[in-house]
């Protein structure tokens, strides 16, 4: 069991020594002296511009659920999923432990003046001399020391020292602020090695300075109350370091010229401050220590939250990581891992570098946090009810400015950083399907979109475009007999029009019949997704087929506009299907449907490349409608290579007519038939239709043909009957022509 937890002052503590630590000493006199008074204040301005979002953005989530160990990455993958957010974990983790690293060799830079004292007052042997000269030859010890510290003593330590160091900082900052101009007669050791960096050089460099708002956050599994704590000691950190940061690069503008600031290979705040030679040092010293202590603190527990999820590939690699040791959990085996990774970037000692690697990576974590709060708005899930309340606008700009400012940084990091986050998002994803990829964030906004959408299409005006597109709704009672009907609805559905499949159960609504319809739903999901369709499917309980007819023509589409074309299915063997469907065709006829009869076929849809199109005199109004829902069904993949053949039977003396109006539509380009692929016949009175349709379309892979309503009024079955031997025959009709434009 673990011990009492911390209350709002440790996140404060922790967030505003890490704000005001490495880079305020090291480096903000080098933006001053570089970009200038406004340049750096500008650095500042952007700078929160990214991180008060995400401050809020932080606030916000920790206000509404419960935040547990792991900190960012707790918020990150239970917002957006545990594949996701562990790849955006991963990231985060890695900045942090390479954080350690950064703020190791920037407690280097306190011995400097040391060992410059050493060297004037001793001579040392040549070996010992260059010893000391090497960075490593105090980071690395400091490393092993206060990962010693942090193992023995854990987090209870770290929160005692942090009062130690924001004392000390505030002494440092008092003296720099009192201090005098330094003197023009002091002149750079040498020229920076930076000697005309662009401003989102400096940008970069300068950005950790303000990462710090989030130390805090790692702490959330050692706080008593994260929803209060978090909140609250994030954003007081974060403008209170703002306002010292602005203060600091007035004075330092007054204090010294540009090239006296702009030397990276002297403390310039130690010659400005009183005092300077001793206390700014230690200051450096206090608040960088403090801040690899954070680290050291908080990246173990990050991994090891990710650990625990299972995320990561090998089982006993997640065991190993996951364990803890004493009765506050530490993350024993985790810290390991992270002192290997610092100490591969101690040996590296670049500390400007590892500054813009820093920041990339920052930028990713804290993009990702303010996209959470945008999502979290613009989804609106009741069970959202944060005490704190960002904008959404604040959110979404504070992402935008992270994304964006990446590339601005540093283009190469930061496309190595997505190019990083992919490889391992698509790692992650591959050993762990059983885990969703996408969480209900994102299904809130989608049903938001979905919303708006349906509610927009259904209120606009359906004169603004004559052109047809088919909305079908497919009901049938032998979907797990034959799959003809539902290849017909996801071959509609697939680009120019929208489709619903649902599948009809015999029985009355029970919890029994109700559980076979969910079953039944299931099943269909299944399939669609199998197929990679694009069809909503559902199921229903009736007493008889007729019931469900007369249900399924009254559901408003869930595409949003009104669903005009019903498609029945029956097997051209069992004709008794086709006696209920003429019984309610009066019935769907009456709500201004479409109509499309499926007439299955042991053959199916052959080898799904010939669609054969039989216009007569008699079905001369549904000979558009044929024509499109033709041209839909191509357009499917399935169908590619196929090609559409149109056969006209019309008498002699209107065969001319139709010929060139069937050729005006083809020359036009609006249909997409060869010339070679229209067929005009002259019927005489004696031939039979059905005779030469079968003639000639025993090798057609779907048939398209008419029908009248009053010809199935008065000659009923009748009017389907004849086509023996042939594939599916799609029989249509249409109570109001169709234009093709």
């Amino acid at each position: 069991m673990q011990s009492s937890k911390f209350g709002t002052a440790p996140v404060f503590f922790t967030a505003i020594s890490t704000i005001l630590g490495a880079i305020m000493f090291l480096r903000f006199g080098f933006s001053v002296g570089t970009v200038g008074l406004m340049g750096t204040i500008g650095i500042i301005i952007i700078g929160h511009a990214v991180t008060i979002p995400t401050a809020m953005a932080i606030a916000e989530i920790a206000t509404n659920q419960k935040v547990e160990g792991g900190g960012e990455y707790y918020i990150i993958s239970r917002s957006f999923g545990l594949v996701i957010g562990s790849t955006i974990g991963i990231a985060l983790y890695l900045s942090q432990a390479i954080s350690v690293a950064f703020y190791i060799i920037a407690f280097t830079e306190a011995f400097k003046p040391f060992f410059d004292f050493l060297f004037s007052k001793f001579i040392f042997v040549p070996w010992l001399d260059w010893l000391l000269h090497q960075m490593q030859f105090v980071a690395v010890p400091a490393l092993i020391i206060l990962t010693s510290v942090v193992l023995s003593k854990g987090a209870q330590l770290g929160v005692k020292a942090l009062y130690v160091v924001v004392v000390t900082l505030i002494f440092s900052l008092i003296a720099f602020f009192l201090g005098e101009p330094v003197s023009s007669d002091i002149v750079p050791q040498k020229e920076s090695v930076l000697s005309h960096p662009s401003f989102f050089t400096v940008f970069a460099i300068i950005f950790p300075a303000f990462t710090g708002m989030t130390a805090g956050v790692g702490l959330s599994g050692d706080l008593k109350n994260p929803g209060k704590s978090i909140p609250l000691g994030t954003l007081a950190a974060t403008i209170c370091g703002m306002l010292i940061y602005i203060l600091m690069a007035y004075k330092l503008s007054i204090s010294a010229s540009p090239e006296q600031l702009a030397d990276t290979n002297n403390l310039v705040m130690s010659d400005i401050a009183i005092q300077g030679w001793w206390i700014i040092p230690l200051g450096l010293a206090a608040a960088t220590i403090s801040s690899a202590l954070g680290s050291l603190m908080v990246a173990p527990r990050t991994l090891q939250a990710i650990s625990r999820d299972n995320v990561i590939p090998i089982g006993k690699i997640n065991t190993w990581l996951s364990l803890g040791r004493g009765q506050n959990d530490e993350p024993y085996n985790a810290s390991l891992i992270t002192v290997i990774i610092a100490l591969f970037f101690i040996m590296m000692g670049a500390l400007d570098a590892v500054a813009e690697v820093i920041s990339i990576f920052f930028m990713v974590t804290y993009g990702s946090l303010c996209l959470i709060s945008f999502f979290q708005h613009f989804a609106a899930d009741p069970s959202y009810r944060p005490k704190f309340k960002s904008k959404w606008y604040i959110s979404l700009f504070g992402a935008f400015a992270c994304f964006g400012l990446m590339f601005f940084m540093n283009p190469g990091y930061a496309l190595g950083a997505l190019i990083l986050i992919l490889g391992l998002y698509f790692v992650i994803s591959y050993f762990n399907k059983d885990k969703k990829n996408i969480a209900l964030i994102f299904q809130g906004v989608i049903f938001q979109v979905s919303r708006k959408i349906h509610v927009f299409l259904q209120k606009s005006d359906k004169e603004a475009s004559k052109s047809w597109r088919p909305s079908a709704i497919f009901l049938s009672q032998n979907s797990f007999k034959r799959h003809d009907s539902f290849n017909l609805t996801r071959w509609i559905s697939h680009k120019y029009g929208f489709g619903t499949y649902i599948h009809h159960i015999d029985g009355y609504l029970s919890k029994q019949s109700h559980l076979e319809a969910l079953q039944a739903k299931n099943r269909l999901i299944k399939i669609a997704d199998i197929s990679k369709s694009e069809v909503y499917v559902d199921a229903i309980v009736n007493s008889s087929f007729k019931d469900s007819i007369n249900q399924v023509i009254q559901l408003p589409s869930i595409s949003g506009t009104e669903n005009n074309l019903m498609l029945l299915d029956y097997n051209r063997s069992q004709v008794q299907e086709l006696d209920v469907i003429i019984e309610n065709f009066k019935l769907i006829s009456a709500v201004k449907f479409d109509i499309g009869i499926l007439a299955t076929s042991e053959r199916q849809y052959g080898l799904q490349k010939e669609i054969h199109i039989w216009i007569t005199r008699k079905d001369f109004d549904n000979a558009n409608l044929m024509i499109l829902i033709a041209y839909v069904i191509s357009a499917h993949p399935d169908w590619k290579g196929g090609h559409i053949k149109v056969f006209s039977i019309f008498p002699q003396d209107s065969i001319e007519n139709e010929k060139e109006r069937l050729l005006n539509l083809v020359s036009a380009g609006q249909l997409p038939i060869s010339l070679n692929n229209i067929e005009f016949l002259i019927r005489e009175e004696a031939d039979d239709s059905k005779a030469i349709i079968k003639e000639r379309s025993m090798d057609a892979d779907l048939l398209i043909l008419g029908f009248l309503s009053e010809e199935l009024k008065h000659n009923g079955p009748e009017v389907f009957a004849g086509y023996d031997g042939l594939c599916n025959i799609l029989f249509v009709n249409t109570e109001e022509g169709k234009e093709i434009k």
